[in-house]
């Protein structure tokens, strides 16, 4: 790399991101070169990274071109690939809408997740459209320490592993990811939300994102949650015909879902950009020596 690059960063609820805008595909993000970005203390720093691309111009999202024109190509903070990230694409979207691309009102993003329908506000939170949830059959079991707990399986376009405990502590300093039983449930791994109740429709949850660690936030956790809470308590929408609104809990701040009848689930949230600047290719190149 030898020309400086562009970056921005930005956060959804504290679940923070580098941001790269390439429109047509331009930069090679290797994912040594991810995770250098990535590192708090010798990169940016970043729970992910957002790789802002025309759809058109990226093989895996040509086909949802005519859906959507931008692609939200996101990578783990360790540099692995990820099918979406809820907090995610509301930064990607805020940044769409900073850089002139798109206006308030209603954009579609493509992902590796397919096309979410994202909505603007001109000023204040952004909701997205996450899709429906997916719930696998088969038992599930979550560990941490000399404690296990049954959890469910929710897939929102990645895997999610939902565990209900009587005390957030209990998921430990969450450094590592927790062991989960079958390994065939989860074969690319697991993101695991540990989960407590806080009043009626009201849950707060910690998570261990896969490929970065405990995060502050995730958007698709926070959906996986409550789709489970809302099983849990006997208010699955499409057996009640009543939309289920959780009120989620993150530690860098609040989300709220809503599942409807038909299955379709609803993020809304914050989503702020904070800092722009360019990236130094010689820092680069030494980073991945």
């Amino acid at each position: 790399m030898s020309t400086r690059i562009a970056f921005l960063k930005g956060h959804g609820t504290e679940n923070d991101f580098v941001i790269v805008p390439d429109p047509e595909n331009a930069v090679d993000l290797s994912p040594a070169a991810v995770a250098a970005l990535c590192d708090r203390r010798a990169g940016i720093g970043g729970d992910g990274l957002l790789h802002v691309v025309r759809s058109a111009a990226h093989p895996e999202a040509r086909a949802m071109a005519a859906e959507a024109e931008w692609f939200m190509d996101y990578r783990n903070g360790d540099g692995s690939v990820a099918e979406m990230c809820g907090n995610g694409v509301r930064v990607f979207a805020r940044y769409l809408q900073r850089a002139g691309h798109v206006s308030e009102g209603d954009v579609a993003v493509a992902t590796r997740g397919g096309v979410k329908s994202v909505h603007l506000a001109k000023e204040g939170d952004v909701t997205v459209g996450m899709g429906r949830a997916l719930l696998p059959e088969g038992d599930v079991t979550v560990s941490v320490g000399g404690r296990s707990w049954p959890a469910r399986n929710v897939n929102m376009g990645n895997p999610h592993a939902v565990a209900f405990v009587d005390d957030l502590a209990h998921a430990g300093d969450l450094l590592a990811p927790p062991p989960f039983s079958p390994p065939s449930a989860y074969p690319d791994g697991v993101n695991v939300e540990f989960v407590v109740d806080r009043g009626p429709r009201h849950v707060a949850l910690r998570v261990h994102e896969r490929g970065s660690g405990e995060t502050r936030s995730c958007g698709t956790g926070a959906c996986a949650v409550a789709v489970a809470a809302a099983r849990r308590d006997g208010a699955d929408p499409s057996v009640t015909g009543t939309p289920a609104t959780y009120t989620v809990d993150v530690p860098g701040g609040t989300l709220v879902i809503t599942e409807r009848p038909d299955g379709e689930i609803e993020m809304t949230g914050p989503a702020v950009i904070v800092a722009e600047g360019v990236i130094e290719p010689e820092w680069l190149e030494n980073a991945l020596r």
